[in-house]
């Protein structure tokens, strides 16, 4: 028996059929569906990126991911929750890098502003607790998720499920339709990939 979808993805399954069978209604009622799980995406993501709080929100993010995101559905065939997902995730993740080369770019008005009313930057944030070497600045964060839209094609469904979408293993192995201890090897191999890129990047 093939894995079902994981809580409420049958009727997002549902709609992702009916766009897929020409019902125009379908595509809108995805994004209001799925609306809570994308701005958790969002707000997952953005955590990651803690000195673009300075001078963005995430209800701000959310909106202009989700219009790159809504346009990029028109031209994307999305055929299951799965890629539904991994498409989110990418657009949120390219806004987010759009967003830090412009604010800490050569000509970004972050560049040379004074930080310190910046968010607190946890140390045993996302990155902390997953790596062993947490980037430190702007640059680093962003060469980070560059290195994330880099890995393999296997490796990056199960980073984004992991790490930004925050499922469990459990739950990630099902979504993909594959064995934990895979997803286990894919999960171990992307981190040494990361891992060993930011190493080089320092």
């Amino acid at each position: 028996m093939p894995p079902q979808p994981v809580g409420s993805d049958t009727q997002l399954q549902n709609l992702i059929d009916r766009s897929l069978n020409g019902d125009a209604t379908a595509r809108e009622g995805l994004l209001d569906h799925a609306c809570d799980r994308l701005l958790a995406l969002t707000r997952k993501m953005f955590h990651d990126f803690p000195k673009l709080r300075r001078w963005e929100q995430t209800d701000d993010v959310f909106q202009k991911a989700m219009l790159r995101f809504h346009d990029a559905l028109a031209d994307v065939k999305v055929e299951s929750v799965r890629s539904f997902f991994g498409l989110a995730a990418l657009h949120v993740r390219w806004e987010l890098l759009d967003m830090a080369k412009h604010y800490y770019g050569p000509r970004g008005i972050g560049k040379n502003h004074h930080t310190d009313g910046l968010p607190s930057d946890e140390p045993d944030g996302a990155i902390g607790k997953k790596f062993n070497k947490e980037p430190k600045d702007i640059d680093q964060w962003t060469f980070f998720h560059e290195q994330v839209q880099k890995l393999p094609a296997e490796e990056l469904e199960v980073f984004d499920l992991l790490f930004y979408q925050n499922l469990t293993q459990e739950e990630a192995a099902l979504v993909l339709g594959t064995s934990v201890r895979t997803l286990k090897r894919r999960w171990q191999n992307a981190k040494l990939k990361l891992d060993e890129a930011c190493s080089e990047q320092r």
